[in-house]
């Protein structure tokens, strides 16, 4: 398929570095909101990239579950292809990609598991066969012979844990927050004259110094 020939002109929206906040958690949670007013579906999904000791990068989308003062949170099993990598190269990047607003928001940082009560009471809150489904894909990655002993394995669990029952949250599986070092927020603008502005951590004093990128 070719594809040479399709492209659209981005004229939603433009960013300025006179008028951004100083902050870029400030930038962050206002484009977040609006994401949420414009109804943007699941805006809290990112792309994850990892690597691991063998530099071979992954990526795949998971689900943004909190902006914390440093960083952001997200959940997933710590035994799974993207827990290996981030044992072995503690470092990550996110993307947010809102084509709707025609914006994008990088985040790149260190990455460590979170208080394991803290990923606790997230698990109680999520819903019964979603925990149960998380006992399930153990080990997350892993092969497994066909869809059929997935669903056995499922409805053997819920006969244990009935919705009435406490679903035990897993040891292997918990939160990570990505420390953010760098943010850029990128809008999309006509002629591919896009705008990008990059927030980086000055270590000495936590200020971030703000850049203008070429697009």
């Amino acid at each position: 398929m070719d594809f040479t020939d399709q492209r659209l002109s981005y004229e939603k929206g433009e960013l300025d570095k006179a008028s951004v906040p100083k902050s870029p958690f400030e930038l962050f949670n206002a484009w977040m909101s609006e994401a949420l007013e414009e109804k943007v579906q699941e805006p809290y999904a990112m792309s994850l990239a990892t690597c691991g000791a063998d530099m071979k990068p992954s990526v795949r989308i998971v689900l943004l579950r909190e902006v914390t003062d440093s960083g952001i949170v997200f959940y997933t099993n710590y035994e799974s292809a993207k827990g290996q990598d981030i044992s072995e190269n503690p470092n990550a990047e996110a993307l947010f990609f809102w084509h709707e607003l025609e914006r994008q928001v990088r985040i790149s940082g260190s990455i460590a598991k979170i208080d394991a009560q803290k990923s606790a009471s997230y698990f109680q809150k999520r819903p019964h066969d979603s925990q149960v489904g998380a006992w399930v894909s153990q080990p997350q990655s892993g092969v497994v012979e066909n869809r059929e002993v997935m669903e056995a394995k499922f409805d053997e669990l819920v006969k244990q844990f009935p919705k009435e029952s406490n679903v035990p949250t897993p040891e292997f599986w918990g939160g990570y927050e990505i420390t953010i070092e760098k943010i850029e927020f990128w809008q999309g603008r006509a002629n591919r004259m896009h705008d990008r502005m990059v927030y980086s951590k000055n270590d000495q004093d936590s200020s971030w110094q703000i850049d203008r990128l070429l697009p």
